[in-house]
């Protein structure tokens, strides 16, 4: 566990935030040695805190044994040097259990995904979130998207609640996060964190900063950091320039990886995962439900990222 408080270890990073796969071995079995190795990798190259065992470290299928155990390696390997922050999710109970696992492991925070299966009210997932905060001493994320969508006023509850930190984005309805920032600019606490959570959020990264969210996370780093890196640089560098090497960035990357992720459901786990294959660390296959990309698109993939290392040499 790091010495300073979460909030502040991210509200300014370094540099991406990294949200690892989960390593298996040919018969399923979790790989720690391979998980660590990936999670010091990207480390390492310049990563600013390590979001293990959440939606891309494919939690839900995770036993709790296998998350904690994976925590508590991503945290032994960060050794300090970056927050480690873990996912809790499914139902209240099974919430709570996960977030406790992940306190004894040594984590720094939570991310606390959707309850499993249920729609709930804003007053049910108000009371969730609230019990999920009050289970440990860890800071908590949540995460909206799916079946955890939030009303303004909801999002200013949940700012309020203690050690509820931040707030994720993985829906992308800009007007109902403009209408959120503001309304917890006006009537929440002034430090109340926001992440731009949509799957490769690099790609709508201009967009929620025009709104006041620049904290993001990132699964390219993943597989291709130099190209995350390159794109954090840009995008936090403040200037014209370095808006503009963003754009090239999304031209020549980023939106065909998007387009291509599109053609397979499950591929935000799965091709992330291909490509850290692909990048010679064998973190073997995703679990089921999800399946494997098809050869064709691995290979797309593979040509993808050589077209955006290529970008990083032209503006070099």
């Amino acid at each position: 566990m790091t010495s300073a408080p979460l909030a502040t270890r991210l509200r300014v990073p370094s540099g991406p935030l990294f949200f690892p796969v989960t390593a298996f071995r040919p018969d399923g079995s979790v790989d720690v040695d391979v998980f660590r190795a990936h999670v010091g990798q990207g480390i390492e190259a310049g990563a600013a805190a390590v979001f293990a065992c959440c939606g891309t470290g494919e939690f839900h299928a995770l036993t709790p044994e296998e998350f904690q155990e994976c925590v508590a390696a991503a945290v032994a390997e960060a050794a300090g040097r970056v927050p480690v922050v873990a996912g809790a999710g499914y139902g209240t109970a099974l919430a709570v259990r996960y977030a406790r696992l992940a306190e004894e492991a040594g984590a720094d925070g939570l991310l606390a995904m959707p309850p499993y299966l249920v729609v709930a009210g804003q007053e049910g997932l108000l009371g969730h979130y609230a019990e999920l905060a009050a289970a440990t001493s860890l800071d908590v994320i949540v995460y909206q998207r799916d079946n955890a969508v939030f009303t303004p006023e909801t999002v200013v509850e949940l700012a309020r609640v203690e050690r509820v930190i931040g707030f994720k984005d993985g829906l992308g309805d800009m007007d109902l996060m403009q209408r959120t920032v503001s309304a917890v600019r006006a009537e929440g606490p002034d430090d109340f964190l926001y992440f731009n959570g949509l799957p490769t959020a690099e790609l709508t990264g201009l967009a929620y900063r025009g709104i006041g969210v620049s904290l993001y996370s990132s699964a390219v780093f993943c597989f291709a950091p130099d190209i995350a890196l390159a794109f954090h640089r840009a995008f936090n560098s403040g200037t014209r320039e370095g808006d503009a090497a963003v754009n090239r960035l999304i031209d020549g990357f980023y939106r065909p990886f998007v387009e291509l992720r599109a053609e397979g459901r499950g591929y935000a786990v799965s091709l992330v995962k291909a490509g850290v294959r692909l990048g010679g660390l064998d973190v073997g296959p995703v679990r089921t439900p999800l399946h494997e990309p098809a050869d064709d698109h691995v290979k797309r993939l593979a040509e993808l990222v050589e077209r955006g290392r290529a970008l990083l040499r032209e503006d070099a």
